[in-house]
């Protein structure tokens, strides 16, 4: 079992996933962690972002880069591909699963607070962190497998400092993020999900389970979703388990990769 899935000190209460920054603050920095291996590459990238985000630590390897995550609960990831005990889809996955069981792990219509002390969760005020990957790879089998796995965006380590910045803030906006000759790999793996496909997989959805569906793929948490739909967690947790159950997925990171490989966050 790996790491994340057996971490035993995870809050109790999905609510509790929370920075110590004011929520909602529209002027805050977005809060960004840089996981790569190379020593010199990281500080490059921390100076090159001074001023417009706000660097919460560093990671060289896998392991660190989830420790780091969870510790700092940053709103935006940079990723490298390659890493020699592994690399960004190892990254993305091992954090999905930590998110995955601390929602598990939370009581049904739960108000409560984790306890004072209690390690923190890869979760900032809006939600998981977003990836995006950052590599001197061009091979369209890095960039797929990369955003298959959860990445939002894909830049190449050409880019200059201020379009990083500007890379950031967007997939923090929820934003898709690609450089420009790489867009195309990322078109043309995605299009073999037809229309007709998708329909015949939307249909075995209610209405209901597509509401929630859309909203759990925004990465909105049980209760935010119960709020925003006038329903009660557990009828939303029933919507999740029936969807589930139906595209014969088997956690939320799943159900949210399905959905942005079949563009429904729009």
């Amino acid at each position: 079992m790996n790491d994340c899935l057996d971490n035993p000190e995870l809050p109790e209460d999905p609510e509790t996933l929370r920075t110590p920054q004011t929520p909602g603050d529209p002027d805050a920095p977005v809060r960004v962690a840089i996981v790569d291996d190379h020593a010199i590459f990281r500080a490059g990238v921390r100076s090159e972002l001074v001023g417009g985000v706000e660097v919460v630590g560093e990671a060289d390897g896998v392991g660190d880069a989830v420790l780091l995550i969870a510790r700092t609960s940053p709103e935006v990831v940079l990723l490298d591909v390659h890493m020699p005990d592994g690399g960004g889809v190892e990254v993305i996955r091992r954090v999905a699963g930590q998110v995955d069981a601390a929602r598990s792990r939370a009581p049904a219509g739960s108000g409560a607070t984790a306890a004072s002390g209690s390690t923190a969760t890869p979760c900032s005020a809006s939600g998981p962190p977003r990836f995006l990957a950052l590599s001197v790879s061009d091979d369209p089998e890095d960039v797929v497998s990369v955003i298959r796995a959860g990445a939002r965006g894909y830049v190449t380590k050409s880019i200059s400092g201020p379009d990083l910045i500007d890379a950031i803030i967007r997939v923090n906006q929820g934003d898709a993020v690609f450089s420009p000759q790489l867009a195309g790999f990322v078109l043309d793996a995605f299009a073999g999900a037809t229309s007709s496909g998708l329909d015949d997989e939307l249909d075995l959805l209610t209405p209901r389970e597509q509401e929630v569906l859309r909203l759990i793929a925004r990465g909105y948490m049980y209760k935010e979703i119960a709020r925003r739909l006038g329903i009660s967690v557990k009828t939303v947790e029933a919507h999740t388990s029936s969807t589930l159950r139906k595209l014969q997925l088997s956690t939320r990171h799943e159900l949210t990769r399905w959905a942005t490989e079949r563009n429904l966050l729009d």
